[in-house]
């Protein structure tokens, strides 16, 4: 694994040719892909984005990208998973934005 420093201190990881934010989703990815691997997710995707939109208007304001989205095989739920460090409040604003918009929760890990 190779990591350098970014913003907020954290490292960027490079697993399996994919480059993650910080160890801590490095990891997070880690334990997803055992969870595929065992049956118990399906359909793994990571950096999915989610694009805000006024009423009316169909040009996103801004676009959220969710770092794990996957389908939970135990409750047949789709899981939104953002794995957060540092919570900005523009995050807080997107995030809470975000799950009105599309009547979701997303997951911080």
């Amino acid at each position: 694994m190779m990591a350098t420093r970014t913003k907020y201190n954290n490292r960027k990881t490079n697993v399996d040719g994919i480059v993650f934010d910080s160890k801590k989703e490095a990891q997070r990815y880690g334990e997803l892909k055992v969870r595929e691997m065992a049956g118990d997710i399906i359909d793994l995707k990571l950096q999915v984005p989610f694009g805000f939109t006024l009423p009316g208007d169909q040009k996103p304001v801004f676009k959220y990208i969710a770092d794990f989205v996957y389908l939970d095989r135990t409750n047949g739920q789709f899981k939104i998973e953002d794995v957060k460090g540092f919570k900005t409040p523009l995050y807080k604003l997107k995030k809470k934005l975000i799950e009105k918009q599309f009547n979701i929760k997303i997951i911080e890990i």
